[in-house]
């Protein structure tokens, strides 16, 4: 290790409220353990908030933080951390040109779990790739429809790193880590917390489609597979029988075989589940979440949804509020 490897590095997390607990200390612990391991102090760990305030975390601990518009640009990296709940991310919108400005002076910018979320919103992944959990993927489609984040674990574009959360900082921070300090250091630093898999930035966020659905046939892979890429503009059973090279007969045996549900069912009852992250997630209206599912109406939406969940979009809406507030 040189002595410009020795430098020391301010990694910066800027704290939105309700912020996840695992993913900030996934992100986080091993850039403490690189210190032990060195026996040095390569990285100080920075705590960031809007106004200077303290934060709450997702397990409700609070965590003391200065502010980013004063300490933001002294850091080598911010990284936005952020939990599931759209009204905490617009919270963030008054720092917005404090994250442009750190980033026009040479502070490399990150999202972590929903914080791509707000990187997105301060214009800072435009013509970038990037990443946020897949849980969010749809919602930020809908607020930003000119970007697109990829479905992988992290992303590394220049000076804009992003990560889907969860455990997946770990796999990052080995990257970066083996990225400035070298592969055998970056080893020993995730050895110790017994991180002895780490995951490619392309391995999937999620299980696969067959443990999802309960079913290894391939054709029905294929099908359920494109239903969930295929939400807001559904396809009809002849268009999806074709494009798995099969019968609409064969389809419908299938279905009847290795699924709980038919074909119709199957496909509007992913749309619904859509529909019911989007209700949780999104400022969109129950005609917007409703269109955004592929359904011709906001009432059509509302008796599907009230079929499969036993409430209204809107009674579903207002309990998820008040268990949030």
């Amino acid at each position: 290790m040189t002595t410009s490897d020795r430098t020391l590095q301010r990694i910066g997390f800027l704290l939105l409220p309700n912020f996840a607990l695992m993913s900030f200390a996934s992100a986080s612990e091993p850039l403490r353990a690189a210190n032990l391991v060195a026996g040095s102090q390569l990285y100080q760990i920075v705590l960031l908030s809007v106004d200077g305030r303290p934060v709450r975390c997702s397990a409700g601990i609070a965590m003391e933080c200065e502010s980013v518009a004063s300490v933001g640009e002294h850091c080598h990296t911010v990284f936005v951390c952020a939990g599931g709940v759209p009204d905490d991310w617009t919270s963030a919108e008054s720092c917005y040109p404090v994250l442009r400005r750190i980033a026009r002076q040479g502070v490399r910018v990150g999202g972590i779990s929903s914080g791509a979320y707000v990187l997105a919103g301060a214009g800072l992944v435009d013509q970038r790739d990037f990443t946020i959990h897949w849980e969010h993927a749809s919602i930020l489609r809908e607020a930003f429809p000119h970007v697109s984040p990829r479905q992988a674990r992290f992303v590394v574009d220049g000076d804009r790193i992003t990560c889907a959360g969860g455990v997946a900082p770990l796999d990052m921070m080995h990257a970066l880590i083996s990225d400035r300090l070298g592969q055998d250091f970056a080893r020993r630093v995730s050895d110790w917390y017994l991180h002895t898999a780490v995951a490619e930035p392309e391995a999937s966020q999620r299980s696969s489609a067959a443990e999802r659905f309960g079913t290894f046939h391939p054709i029905l892979l294929m099908v359920l597979e494109k239903m969930e890429t295929t939400i807001e503009q559904p396809l009809d059973r002849q268009s999806i029988a074709r494009l798995a090279g099969t019968s609409v007969r064969h389809l419908d045996r299938l279905f009847a075989l290795h699924m709980k549900s038919g074909f119709l069912e199957t496909y509007r009852n992913i749309r619904l589940a859509h529909g019911k992250r989007l209700l949780e997630q999104s400022p969109l209206s129950i005609a917007e979440v409703g269109y955004a599912t592929g359904f011709s109406s906001a009432g059509h939406f509302s008796r599907a949804f009230k079929v499969l969940y036993g409430v209204t979009p809107i009674v579903h809406r207002r309990k998820v509020s008040c268990k949030a507030s």
